[in-house]
């Protein structure tokens, strides 16, 4: 076993840990990021990003991830794979955390980058046409389908708020929900109904999605009836499932405070988790906007604080041996 030791411990390696490890290596603190399950995060598993500032032109996701790792070693960071399995935070910094290899990792502040994962269907052809017609996120990828007919899969706040960004790009929205009623706010159902360019197909499950990844991506879903069984296909380009998202952050229940979904609760407008010296950024915290580009402006937020943590503690480590003295 061996004990790697930091003034800054990052957990996670998306666009949130590594923007934090930048600006914390170009501090002074040396940071270390552990990988994870999934190095580079969710970018790592999308093509096209469009809507990531400073690039015209579409770029890869895994491209943007490779970039942001590559200036944060070059900055300094040490980044590790492993997978922490344990963590130890409630005595106060130094935060300590063990991973799957045996490894023991140390840190002043700790910064949890652990991210969020989007609930999926688990259906044939989901899987295969990732990125190829079907998609967790209207905001990343809606303006790819422009002027084509789209479908969003579920019947809760996410799901609404999806169909209805939607329409910004496209004249042919469909609903599709299990059952006869939504659970979104009232107030975003009226905006849902009130549409022109929405409808919405009740008591309907998608079996499968029907298409060629390699020969024009989705085609269409195959739909079952929940009442009737009757099974019946919908034709369309685009299929965005929106039936919630399940941030990563088992490692911490009992030791921070989350909210009834397992975000992550920080102060508001900062990182600050409930304990003292440990930031949380990213999706992990995050469950509104869900952004490369919002993930990385916590991951900034994160390192200014953590500074500030070690910079205020020094201080009055100092001012102690004054007195003493």
């Amino acid at each position: 076993m061996t004990t790697h030791t930091t003034k800054m411990l990052i957990i996670g390696s998306g666009p949130a840990g590594l923007t934090a490890a930048i600006y914390g290596a170009r501090a002074g603190m040396q940071p270390i990021v552990v990988q994870g399950l999934q190095p580079g995060g969710q970018l790592t598993i999308t093509t096209d990003v469009e809507n990531y500032p400073g690039f015209r032109d579409v770029i890869q996701g895994p491209w943007l991830m490779q970039e942001m790792q590559a200036q944060a070693e070059h900055v300094g960071t040490r980044m590790l794979w492993d997978t922490i399995v344990d963590v130890d935070i409630a005595g106060g910094s130094p935060f300590r955390a063990i991973g799957d290899s045996g490894d023991e990792y140390i840190g002043d502040v700790l910064v949890i980058a652990t991210g969020a994962q989007a609930q999926w269907l688990g259906v044939p052809g989901e899987e295969a046409l990732g990125g190829k017609g079907v998609s967790a996120c209207a905001t990343c990828d809606g303006f790819f389908y422009r002027g084509k007919k789209v479908v969003v899969i579920g019947g809760g706040n996410t799901a609404v708020e999806e169909a209805l960004y939607l329409t910004n790009h496209s004249d042919d929205v469909t609903l599709i929900h299990r059952r006869d009623e939504l659970r979104a706010e009232k107030i975003l159902q009226d905006r849902l109904f009130a549409h022109p360019k929405i409808k919405v197909l009740w008591n309907k499950r998608v079996e499968e999605f029907l298409g060629a990844p390699l020969q024009g991506g989705l085609t269409g879903v195959r739909l079952a009836d929940t009442q009737t069984g009757e099974i019946s296909e919908f034709a369309t380009e685009g299929a965005f499932v929106a039936i919630g998202h399940s941030p990563a952050t088992s490692l911490f229940k009992g030791k921070l405070a989350m909210d009834d979904s397992g975000y992550l609760l920080v102060e508001p407008g900062t990182p600050k988790t409930s304990v003292p010296g440990v930031f949380a950024c990213g999706d992990v915290m995050d469950h509104t906007y869900r952004q490369a580009v919002t993930a990385a402006g916590t991951g900034c937020m994160a390192a200014l604080d953590a500074e500030r943590f070690l910079a205020s503690r020094e201080f009055a480590a100092a001012k102690v041996e004054t007195v003493e003295a």
